[in-house]
């Protein structure tokens, strides 16, 4: 049960997508229940879409699901070993109450800041309500999975218990030190390769806080490159203005492998993600990386000598970290060594998943608890 899935493009999708892939490949029967219009289907996957709803001025659009009692029906007759709710708002309720009631062991995983990203599209009021609708989710499941340390610690915080770690996962084989694509690289710079290359990649959203790159479009020789789209891309067009800046749109595969491999520095300055699979892969491709000092983000950084964090209104910091890097050169293959001491291949991580679904059998509550 999942609030997202494709054709939508983030982390969270990058996930669910690789994990499905694995589970397939290793014979397990998968059900994915998404809201409709984020219910592109896969190959030798059961995907069903479940009627939604958007506002416009909510993640732009994005497709909320209805938990209709039709999830109930199309779940009987899939009759799951194992509900897996991911980041449940709402249409993950309808997989919760489902398993609750038929006694069916319950995962639940966050991945997400839902209530924070309240505050970046005007709805802070509902922020503490997102966050009591969470809460319960979470303390309904007969285990969490959460995919860093700091959000084991925010949720234990909480009150929740019964938390595990989801590792870190990344597509190894594709993300990887390759040599740069000259032609990719004149994409990036709009016809500038001889500039230095400083690159985003990433949803472009106002919980992104993208804005604040602003002071590196002021750097003569440099250009910054975001790969991406997103409700917030028409403003950041007015904020990051000249002729060093390049928006390419969404990027796949081998042309996003290409783009980290042409760049010379990765930004992220997002103090909003529970891991940032974007940083993942520019580690895994051999690339310097400046974050936005966070909890997770520090978890995933900190000791790594092609890795600075910074302030995040720190404009000053912020600059002196990019020309540093810059300056250094990188060793890429050390670079993706270190990134491999903290995430492993998607098919590890699936098989540690299953350990997880595992667990959550052996140890379900064999009566249903109280489900609003």
């Amino acid at each position: 049960m999942t609030e997202t899935w494709l054709p939508t493009v983030n982390g969270v999708v990058t996930r669910l997508r690789s994990t499905a892939l694995e589970l397939s490949r290793r014979n397990h029967q998968l059900l994915v229940i998404a809201p409709a219009r984020c219910d592109q289907p896969m190959a030798g996957i059961q995907v069903t879409g479940i009627p939604s709803f958007g506002l416009p001025f909510i993640y732009a659009g994005q497709p909320w699901g209805l938990p209709l009692p039709r999830v109930w029906r199309v779940l009987d007759e899939f009759a799951p070993d194992v509900v897996h709710a991911v980041n449940p708002v709402l249409l993950g309720w309808a997989g919760i109450s489902y398993a609750r009631r038929r006694k069916v062991p319950l995962v639940c995983s966050y991945h997400t800041h839902v209530a924070r990203y309240a505050r970046f599209y005007h709805l802070g009021m509902i922020e503490r309500l997102a966050w009591s609708v969470i809460c319960k989710a979470h303390q309904l499941a007969d285990l969490n999975l959460v995919t860093s340390s700091a959000s084991a610690a925010e949720l234990s915080a909480r009150g929740i218990c019964r938390i595990r770690i989801w590792r870190r996962g990344v597509d190894l084989r594709r993300f990887r030190p390759r040599a740069p694509s000259p032609r990719m690289r004149s994409r990036l710079t709009s016809g500038h390769p001889e500039r230095r290359l400083v690159l985003y990649v990433g949803r472009l959203a106002p919980e992104k806080s993208l804005e604040r790159l602003r002071p590196l479009t002021a750097i003569p020789d440099l250009h910054l490159a975001l790969v991406g789209d997103g409700p917030a891309r028409s403003r950041l067009a007015t904020v990051l203005t000249g002729n060093r800046v390049t928006f390419t749109g969404e990027l796949h595969g081998e042309e996003l492998a290409a783009a980290y491999a042409s760049a010379d520095v990765f930004v992220f300055p997002s103090t909003t993600d529970t891991l940032g699979l974007a940083l993942l892969e520019a580690l895994a491709s051999g690339l310097p990386v400046v974050a936005a000092r966070t909890p997770a983000s520090m978890e995933l950084l900190e000791g790594m000598a092609a890795g600075a964090l910074v302030s995040p209104d720190d404009d000053r910091e912020l600059v002196a970290a990019v020309d540093r890097l810059l300056s250094n050169g990188s060793d890429r293959p050390a670079i993706a060594q270190a990134a491999r001491q903290v995430a492993t291949d998607w098919s590890e991580v699936t098989e540690e998943l299953l350990r997880h679904y595992a667990d959550a059998v052996h140890g379900s509550r064999a009566h249903p608890g109280p489900v609003p």
